[in-house]
């Protein structure tokens, strides 16, 4: 849902240096699904008025896209003056980054939860399939965090590491957890935009995209 900023892998016990065979060794990679490395941070405490206004935007996001985020509108949403809300918010930006953060922690907890129950044999399709469904089922919030920029200054600390780990906990490598996220949004946003050729099978692209990660 996010650029990754992922932990190191990490380092194999220390077993003495291996045998010179003239053939330089691949990088150890440890065991896929690998254990949860981030904490899942605590949200922030909001009133019962800021949750209401941040659940109205949620709503008028979803309903009628990003274009209708105003602070004039969400008042109207809310029928009450727009300057009234600057009481609870400072400002648009804010209500933005906690529509974010909402998606973070969804998606986040949601993913964390297909790799806590997968096996190496099946934990990157079935962590593409969870991405996929939760960005099809909130299109214009998965917009507002994966494709606008991201604005991180206003995000809870160490949140979007922890949302952007299970790729990493799916693959066991940072690089590779970078390329099969940027590859699941790329195909997310095609999907989305409806930029595929007509009458293709998108179940079965998203299976190659998933067999393409996946070791032998």
């Amino acid at each position: 849902m996010t650029d990754l900023r992922l932990p190191a892998a990490p380092r194999p016990a220390d077993t003495g240096p291996p045998a010179d065979t003239g053939v330089p060794a691949d990088p150890p990679r440890p065991a896929v699904p690998v254990e949860r490395v981030a904490l899942r941070p605590t949200p922030p405490t909001r009133s019962p008025r800021v949750t209401e206004i941040i659940g109205a935007a949620r709503r008028l996001l979803e309903d009628e896209g990003v274009g209708s985020l105003t602070m004039r509108r969400l008042g109207e949403v809310l029928g009450i003056r727009a300057p009234s809300l600057y009481k609870h918010l400072p400002g648009k930006h804010a209500v933005e980054a906690a529509l974010v953060e909402t998606a973070l922690w969804e998606a986040g907890d949601a993913l964390h939860r297909v790799v806590d129950g997968a096996g190496p044999g099946d934990v990157v399709g079935r962590l593409l399939a969870e991405y996929r469904r939760y960005a099809l089922a909130h299109p214009n919030l998965y917009r507002l965090t994966a494709v606008d920029p991201l604005g991180r200054e206003g995000l809870t600390a160490g949140l979007e590491d922890w949302s952007g780990e299970p790729f990493y906990r799916a693959t066991g490598e940072p690089y590779t957890a970078q390329a099969l996220w940027a590859a699941a949004h790329g195909a997310v946003v095609l999907e989305l935009a409806n930029r595929f050729l007509p009458g293709s099978d998108l179940d079965r692209t998203w299976a190659a995209l998933a067999a393409a990660f996946t070791a032998p």
